[in-house]
């Protein structure tokens, strides 16, 4: 797997978290375009490809744990879960444990952990509305999405549509998925679909969790 250049750095900066924090503070979920380097996306690119290739990726499932089924009337993207094997991989995180840190000194969420796949939704996939979290019965609390398309015309299709509460109607956004957009919102709160995409279409999905141990259960399961 390639080098990935010490430079261009590859982080945000603190402003641009500080622009996630307020808009999970205020809307429930932020839109940063270009919050990662170029070249950070481009080895995450290649990353993903390759282990494409090599038969990585696996047809995504919908629920949790011991009742996780597969539903293609509800998704059909392919997924394959990050482990930190790379360097691409270990910048990204590097990253997102500082956004981590910054949201539970200004928000108090108790974000404990990082979870996050690749994914890929090849022409005519999508995922219809849904939520990532519900009523507290599941660790996530601030879902993520990272961006790995270069040239991602409108006419693309592929957008992250966001609605602005379980409850809402309409429809409040639509992001386009271009390369090193990353999306924050509240798991919970932030209903939301991919719309069809027309070319192949390459994300991260991540998720940021509580901590929800017991003496007898180890979350998440090793």
């Amino acid at each position: 797997m390639a080098a990935l250049p010490e430079q261009p750095p590859f982080d945000g900066g603190n402003d641009r978290r500080g622009g996630i924090i307020e808009g999970l503070a205020t809307a429930g979920y932020a839109v940063v375009p270009a919050f990662f380097s170029p070249a950070l996306v481009r080895a995450l690119q290649r990353e993903a490809r390759l282990r494409d290739r090599r038969g990585e990726f696996q047809e995504a499932a919908i629920g949790r744990g011991e009742i996780l089924q597969q539903n293609d009337w509800v998704r059909r993207d392919r997924t394959c879960w990050l482990d930190g094997s790379s360097l691409a991989q270990c910048r990204l995180l590097e990253e997102l444990e500082r956004l981590r840190l910054d949201i539970n000194r200004e928000l108090f969420l108790g974000l404990f952990d990082f979870e996050s796949h690749f994914a890929i939704y090849d022409p005519g996939a999508f995922y219809k509305r849904h939520l990532d979290a519900f009523n507290g019965d599941n660790p996530r609390v601030v879902s993520t999405v990272l961006y790995l398309n270069n040239d991602w015309r409108d006419d693309d299709g592929g957008c992250l549509r966001i609605w602005p509460a379980p409850a809402s109607r309409r429809a409040e956004l639509d992001v386009v998925p271009r390369a090193g957009t990353l999306v924050c919102f509240l798991s919970e709160r932030i209903p939301h679909e991919v719309l069809a995409a027309h070319r192949e279409r390459l994300s991260i999905a991540g998720w940021f969790r509580r901590n929800t141990s017991t003496a007898s259960c180890i979350d998440p399961p090793r």
